[in-house]
C-alpha cells in the first residue's frame, strides 16, 4: 500500500513555546487515521503545519511522494488535500448548492461541469433535502454536512476533518460517522481526523496517533493505543473507549 502522507522530524514552536517536537507520522494511501490527545497537545498545530498555513521549523511533510514542506495551502490543495475547520463559514447568503459550487469551481473548470459535480457530492452527502436553502438557515448538523460536502467538492485524496463531530448530539454522530466511512469505501479517500469522541474513533480508525505536549506519544491500532498506560495517563483517565 502506498504512503499518502509522510511527516518526518516536524517542529514548531511560537516565541519559545514548543508546540510540535520531531513529528513523525505515515498515513496509508486509503486509510482512515484518528489523531487524539488532550487540549493544547498541538493537534490543530500539526494540521496547521501539513495543510501550509504554517511553515515548520524544522523537518518535511510528503503528499503523495511529493515534498509540500512550507508550500502554500492553495497549492497544496491542488496536490489532493483539503481540510475542515472546527469554525463552518459558508457563503451565508448563497444556497447549499451554490456553496458547493462554488467550491467545485475553485478547482477551475467550467460552471455546467461544477454543476453537475455539485449534485453528485449534494447526493452523496445526504444535503439534498437542504440544497435550496440559504446556509444562514441551517442548523450545526446540516451546517456540518455541508463543511464536508465544500471540501469533497474539491475532489480530494486526502481528507483532513478537524473535529467534524463537535456540537453534534450522539443520534446526529451517526449519520456522518457513517457517511466517513462510505467515503472511504466508495471513493477511496484518505481521512486523517482529530476527534475528542472516542466511540467514533474506535468505530472509524484503522490506526490512532495520540498527541501530548506538542509530541506522539503512541500510534497503532485503536484498541491497542487505548490500553497504553501512557495514553491513559496523558489523556483518556476514566473515560471508556466506548463513551
Amino acid at each position: 500500500m502506498s504512503t499518502a502522507l509522510e511527516v518526518r522530524d516536524v517542529s514548531k514552536s511560537f516565541r519559545g513555546v514548543q508546540a510540535l517536537s520531531e513529528v513523525e507520522i505515515d498515513v496509508a494511501e486509503g486509510s482512515i487515521v484518528g489523531i487524539i490527545g488532550p487540549n493544547g497537545a498541538g493537534k490543530t498545530t500539526f494540521f496547521n503545519v501539513i495543510a501550509g498555513a504554517l511553515r515548520p521549523d524544522t523537518g518535511h511533510v510528503k503528499l503523495f511522494g511529493k515534498d509540500v514542506s512550507g508550500m502554500s495551502p492553495h497549492r497544496i490543495s491542488r496536490l489532493g488535500m483539503a481540510r475542515t475547520f472546527q469554525l463552518m463559514r459558508p457563503f451565508g447568503s448563497m444556497t447549499v448548492r451554490e456553496n458547493v459550487v462554488a467550491a467545485a469551481l475553485s478547482r477551475g473548470g467550467n460552471h455546467r461541469g461544477a454543476h453537475h459535480h455539485a449534485h453528485d457530492v449534494i447526493e452523496a452527502t445526504g444535503m439534498a433535502a437542504w440544497a435550496d436553502m440559504v446556509s444562514d438557515s441551517l442548523h450545526t448538523a446540516a451546517l456540518k454536512r455541508l463543511e464536508l460536502a465544500r471540501v469533497l467538492a474539491t475532489r480530494p485524496r486526502l481528507l483532513l476533518l478537524d473535529e467534524v463531530l463537535a456540537g453534534l448530539v450522539p443520534a446526529e454522530r451517526a449519520p456522518v460517522v457513517e457517511l466517513l466511512a462510505h467515503l472511504r469505501e466508495s471513493e477511496g479517500l484518505t481521512l486523517v481526523f482529530v476527534e475528542h469522541i472516542m466511540q467514533a474513533v474506535m468505530q472509524l480508525s484503522d490506526s490512532v496517533v495520540v498527541f501530548d505536549r506538542g509530541r506522539v506519544i503512541a500510534s497503532g491500532e485503536p484498541a491497542e493505543v487505548v490500553a497504553d498506560p501512557t495514553v491513559v495517563e496523558a489523556y483518556l483517565g476514566q473515560e471508556l473507549p466506548g463513551a
